[in-house]
Parts: structure tokens; C-alpha cells; sequence
């Protein structure tokens, strides 16, 4: 039975003095992490385990969730690629979270943080892209590291509260 990894995050807002860009790579990270952190050690039954009803939440939902904003925001949005969407609109980020996919899930939100940082990793904070669901608004990368770590620190906050439903785990 796969279980998630155990995840090492450094400091407790790594890091805390550099440039611009550090900081903000930095802080996207260490809540990337926080992420990870919060699902380390877990069954893919555990993950996909729906501990506040009548909410579809689950670890593994927001595991999915995110492996979705990272694609639509980096590499659809960001880079202007033609990438299929992750997972089907409509939910199915939660909807479709089952103990069998886990592993999946999980690799998959790896490769797209990846994918993520090979994207900006030659932009700079001021580059633009269009936001076409925004009636195409104009946003820099710098807004978008701004807006994925309030994604992260929003989802962040549910994760502190399931893993904690699922087996009493609290904390950093």
C-alpha cells in the first residue's frame, strides 16, 4: 500500500532575507511544502478520506486541486501552452479523489510544481501574460507568485484542519 513521503521543510518562512525573488520563490516553496508536509506519512485511503462532512474536502482533493491551478496557471495561463487540463472541470479535483489514484495524484502535483519552476525560471518578476477568464486582464509574474501562495496558505489551512481529522496530527 503506498504511503506519501515524508517531506523536510527548512525554517519556519525560508527564507527570511534576499531580493525580491527570493523571497517570494522561497516563500511559494516552503508552502508547497507545507502541503506535502501535511499529507507525509498517509495511505492513499487516509488521503482521499472526506472527514468534514458534508464537505468533499480531502487531502488528496486538494493534492489534485493544486497539481490543477499550478498547470492552469503556469503552464496554460504563464506560458501560453496547449496542455490539457489535469483533471476534468466541474469538481472533479474532489469529486474524483479515490484511494486507488493516490500515488498518481501525487506524482502528478510533483511534476507540475516542476513544471511550474521551469516555466519562471527565465522571467523575469516583471513579465507579463494575459488572464483571459479575467477578461483578459494583464498580470506580472511577480502578482502570480503573490496569488499561488495565497492559494497555497488558503488550502494550507484546510490541510492543518483534515489531518488533523484523519489521525490527530497537528502542528507545522
Amino acid at each position: 500500500m503506498w504511503t506519501a513521503p515524508e517531506v523536510t521543510r527548512h525554517g519556519h518562512s525560508d527564507p527570511l532575507l534576499g531580493d525580491e525573488r527570493t523571497i517570494l520563490e522561497g516563500r511559494l516553496e516552503w508552502h508547497r511544502s507545507t502541503l506535502l508536509a501535511k499529507c507525509a506519512g498517509l495511505t492513499g485511503e487516509e488521503l482521499a478520506r472526506q472527514v468534514v462532512p458534508p464537505s468533499n474536502l480531502s487531502l488528496l482533493g486538494l493534492i489534485r486541486h493544486v497539481a490543477q491551478v499550478e498547470s492552469s496557471w503556469f503552464q496554460r495561463l504563464l506560458a501560453g501552452r496547449d496542455v490539457p487540463r489535469v483533471h476534468p472541470s466541474g469538481g472533479a479535483d474532489f469529486d474524483a479523489a479515490t484511494p486507488e489514484n493516490a500515488e498518481a495524484d501525487y506524482a502528478t502535483l510533483l511534476a507540475q510544481m516542476a513544471a511550474s519552476r521551469e516555466v519562471v525560471a527565465t522571467m523575469s518578476l516583471d513579465d507579463e501574460f494575459t488572464v483571459q477568464m479575467w477578461d483578459g486582464q494583464r498580470a506580472s509574474v511577480r502578482w502570480l507568485h503573490v496569488h499561488m501562495i495565497e492559494e497555497y496558505a488558503r488550502h494550507n489551512g484546510h490541510a492543518d484542519l483534515l489531518r488533523e481529522r484523519v489521525d490527530g496530527t497537528t502542528g507545522p
